[in-house]
């Protein structure tokens, strides 16, 4: 391809993506019709064959919503029997009385980065906002407040800290040490949650007026109370069985022989939609039969759960349309080959790659592997002597600046019921600040070493 074909690619991309800002944002448009238009429209003008333009998205919305519609509706079922039976409340009430109701944001800061750790977010987002809610409403503060916090640490783990799928890969890639990675990682990551989280909330929460009614956070908290509640250790057995089976599962190489039949039951009961559908029918028994509810409340729940969550899984899979469309008109490579040419250091240039391929595709964990890729081969030839550095630099390159073409915007933007605006002055800008925040730290700490 001529260089200046390639240059056309970049700049009609760049047109598309502030085209899809500004037609959601300003003019307030739908967003799966946008999505779907400039997706296509991009295609056209790239170059693809017209008659493939609509399997290109087809593809990719089809790819996305095979894994996060099953995630989003486990999870919302999950998150919908924690509610009904007064399990979040009762986690609510413990995280309270742990840290206090003035330091509530810090309580879910604590939760997310615990129980995000084998969860890609999506997972952990639909298993913790159900809490997120209750203690919202329990303190008497904006769910942003606690919310917030509660999906910075969810994103630092997501980036950052092993044994989390992404992490894992770029480990791989880099040759890096698992173990010096997660001691770096939580070194790096813990403040990096604390600033993008809990401080970053109290700063912007006070400026964002959210609608008085939220109709996704209504299915969590519109119910008559309980007089009993299911303990603490039940509820937080229930919600941590997820977490406990991918752990096994992203270790299953490590505790039982590959290719045996143990490795490939580990495999199998790690995958995220096993896992959470062995949690939601446990959680039927915890939180339902055990706490005095029948079959048929049981399936009104889990029912009634579903609505809500339509309008995100189609948003989420127009999302992964147009990340399809970016792949295959080349717009990807040409970032890949732009960058390629400056002369970068490692670490910089796993931030730098992984930034532009989380603006392009809008996907942390496409980013993360994606530069992981490109990048490991230049390190070890330079041998470069800190991978487990590089690890660090190239996961906070993959959550800057989420926009519109990126599933976990709209998750954030529709249970927090907030504006197009509104998520790019939260969600967005949390999302850089953990990039710019954690980046800065690993540089720092590639001066100590």
């Amino acid at each position: 391809m001529p260089p200046s074909a390639g240059i056309s690619l970049l700049i009609y991309a760049a047109i598309a993506i502030i085209a899809l800002i500004v037609l959601i944002a300003r003019y307030r448009l739908n967003p799966f019709i946008v999505i779907t238009l400039i997706s296509v429209g991009l295609a056209l003008v790239a170059g693809m064959p017209a008659t493939g333009v609509v399997a290109s998205y087809e593809a990719g919305v089809g790819k996305t919503l095979g894994h996060i519609a099953l995630v989003v509706a486990l999870g919302t079922m999950l998150g919908k029997m924690m509610a009904e039976s007064g399990g979040a409340e009762q986690v609510a009430r413990t995280l309270i009385d742990r840290f206090g109701e003035r330091n509530a944001h810090w309580a879910m800061v604590c939760i997310a980065f615990l129980v995000g750790l084998p969860l890609f977010f999506e997972v952990g987002f639909v298993l913790l906002v159900p809490i997120a809610f209750t203690v919202a409403r329990r303190v008497g503060v904006s769910i942003l407040m606690v919310g917030l916090p509660m999906v910075a640490g969810l994103s630092v783990v997501h980036a950052l800290v092993p044994p989390h799928p992404a992490a894992m890969l770029a480990v791989q890639a880099y040759q890096a040490s698992v173990g010096q990675t997660l001691f770096y990682a939580i070194l790096i990551g813990i403040p990096t949650a604390i600033i993008a989280g809990p401080l970053y909330a109290k700063f912007i929460v006070p400026r964002i007026q959210l609608p008085a009614e939220n109709p996704l956070g209504k299915q969590f908290l519109d119910r008559e109370p309980r007089q009993k509640l299911p303990s603490f250790g039940l509820t937080m057995t229930t919600i941590l069985l997820p977490v406990v089976l991918m752990l096994l599962g992203g270790w299953a190489n490590l505790i039982s022989t590959p290719g045996s039949a143990f490795n490939s039951f580990l495999l199998f009961i790690g995958n995220s939609v096993i896992a959470l559908l062995l949690a939601t029918l446990l959680s039927f028994w915890t939180l339902g039969i055990a706490q005095g509810f029948n079959r048929d409340s049981i399936l009104k729940f889990t029912n009634e759960c579903l609505a809500p969550t339509a309008s995100i899984t189609l948003l989420v899979g127009a999302g992964g349309g147009l990340n399809r469309i970016l792949i295959d008109s080349g717009v990807t490579n040409e970032i890949v080959g732009l960058a390629q040419e400056f002369h970068l250091s490692p670490l910089l240039m796993g931030w730098l790659f992984a930034a532009l391929m989380r603006v392009a595709t809008g996907s942390a964990t496409v980013a993360m592997t994606t530069a992981s890729g490109i990048v490991a081969p230049v390190a070890l030839g330079l041998g470069y002597p800190h991978p487990e550095l590089l690890v660090l630099a190239t996961g906070a390159g993959s959550v800057i600046f989420s926009h519109v073409n990126d599933g976990g915007f709209w998750l954030i933007k529709e249970y927090f019921n907030m504006t197009v605006a509104q998520t790019f002055k939260t969600w967005t800008v949390l999302e850089t600040l953990i990039s710019i925040v954690a980046f800065a730290l690993t540089l720092g700490l590639a001066q100590v070493l």
